[in-house]
């Protein structure tokens, strides 16, 4: 029995019970979240002893790191590191999104390894397997996506993006909105091709209900892929983008209907004062479901800082309404991360979503601010190291610089937060 089904029976699981106790709200709330299709569990059957998360309305937004191997870069080992690191610097979430060399391997040993909620793309490897034993993309049959995701599924895969929500209907509107970018999503490139190739119906669409009976099987969490998610902030809410969030709050509607769990990604390149509209209208048309988004990147002119642009972006969407933050890296649109990206690229993540809880409301982010704050005020570092973000680079700082005989690197002797604590008595 999914979550979902479980939910609805009156059921209370004990995936729910431990978000319950993570986010520190009744369980009641939890159950009644997930059943209404607001509040996402990724948790496969398959899988066990791991820490899953609670993804959706009125719960801490959460953060999603991305690694995998690719035909430039075929070191499992390298991506195992970016894993733990990601997984150190905090992150809720992970997917391994491999292109190349042992795929199957990779994600065995991501499955093994990871202590969150493990998500990944199927087409990917679907495509570069039609590559290998047909000679190209296009060659795929819709057969070969389904297997796919039914393997991935079979080894405990808990969450997946699956580009469902991509049809010919869509890809007309693109057409004729004249993009800057066109499509910048991989899996939304490889089935246009296949498409526009085979002159078919995406068949992760047309054959939407197949699809969703391999999900409901293992209960795995179906994260709606965004194929046309625009990428440049010149092309945010133009007609392809609102046409692909139609057909996406269709197929929620569907999902939620057969007791699949389901999430729904979106942009992308998304100037500032587009972002709430955003966030409104995909709430809207997709029923209330949790909205993961990729970025949200605020400018497209910061190569090497993308992780500041959309942590920009991220804070803002994630205080209106988004609830899941794929982290950017500052390698984005430059070259594969390194292991210190991946790094910067969680913490910046983790800064947009505790922000974003802060314009939430959430108790917890509240009282962690609070407490940093009194902690300042008494000067108590061991304290400011515990709730800081980056626990280690506060160390590292307070290594190289010190903290002066007044304990204080900012100011020194005339730490404005000390003369105000004496002057009031309160020092």
């Amino acid at each position: 029995m999914t979550q979902v089904l479980a939910a609805r029976a009156g059921e209370i699981t004990p995936e729910m019970e431990l978000v319950a106790a993570q986010e520190q709200v009744d369980v009641e709330y939890i159950r009644e979240g997930v059943a209404a299709g607001r509040i996402v569990i990724p948790k496969n059957v398959k899988r066990k002893q791991f820490k899953p998360c609670g993804i959706g309305q009125g719960l801490r937004v959460k953060v999603n790191a991305l690694f995998g191997t690719s035909s430039d870069r075929d070191q499992i080992e390298m991506e195992a590191r970016k894993l733990a690191i990601a997984e150190a610097a905090g992150c809720d979430a992970v997917m391994d999104l491999s292109t190349g060399g042992d795929i199957d391997g990779m994600r065995r040993l991501t499955l093994e390894r990871a202590n969150v909620p493990v998500g990944t793309v199927p087409i990917y490897q679907a495509a570069i397997e039609a590559i290998e034993k047909r000679g190209s993309i296009v060659a795929m049959t819709a057969d070969d996506m389904f297997e796919m995701v039914e393997k991935q599924a079979a080894e405990g895969v808990d969450f997946m993006a699956i580009h469902s929500a991509l049809n010919f209907d869509v890809l007309k509107r693109l057409q004729a909105t004249g993009r800057v970018t066109d499509i910048v999503s991989r899996g939304g490139a490889f089935l246009t091709g296949w498409m526009l190739h085979n002159q078919k119906e995406n068949p992760l669409y047309e054959q939407f209900d197949r699809l969703l009976a391999i999900l409901k099987e293992y209960d795995v969490t179906l994260s709606l892929g965004d194929a046309i998610r625009p990428g440049s902030t010149a092309d945010s809410l133009d007609g392809a983008q609102l046409q692909g969030m139609i057909v996406a709050g269709e197929l929620v509607a569907r999902a939620q209907a057969a007791g699949v769990q389901v999430m729904v990604e979106g942009p992308g390149h998304v100037p500032l004062h587009h972002v709430e509209a955003t966030m409104l209208l995909q709430k809207r048309l997709c029923h209330g479901a949790p909205y993961f988004i990729l970025g949200t990147l605020a400018t497209d002119v910061a190569p090497g800082y993308d992780h500041i642009t959309s942590a920009i972006g991220g804070a803002i969407a994630g205080a209106v309404g988004a609830d899941f933050l794929c982290y950017v890296t500052p390698a984005e649109h430059l070259g594969l991360p390194t292991e210190e990206d991946v790094k910067e690229g969680v913490i910046a993540a983790r800064i947009a979503a505790h922000a974003a809880d802060l314009a939430r409301g959430n108790r917890k982010a509240w009282e962690r601010d609070l407490q940093m704050a009194r902690a300042r005020v008494a000067l108590d570092w061991d304290r400011q190291i515990e709730l800081s973000i980056d626990p280690e680079k506060v160390k590292a700082n307070i290594k190289e610089n010190g903290v002066g005989e007044h304990q204080c690197a900012v100011c020194g002797p005339g730490c404005a937060a000390q003369v105000a604590a004496k002057y009031f008595g309160i020092a």
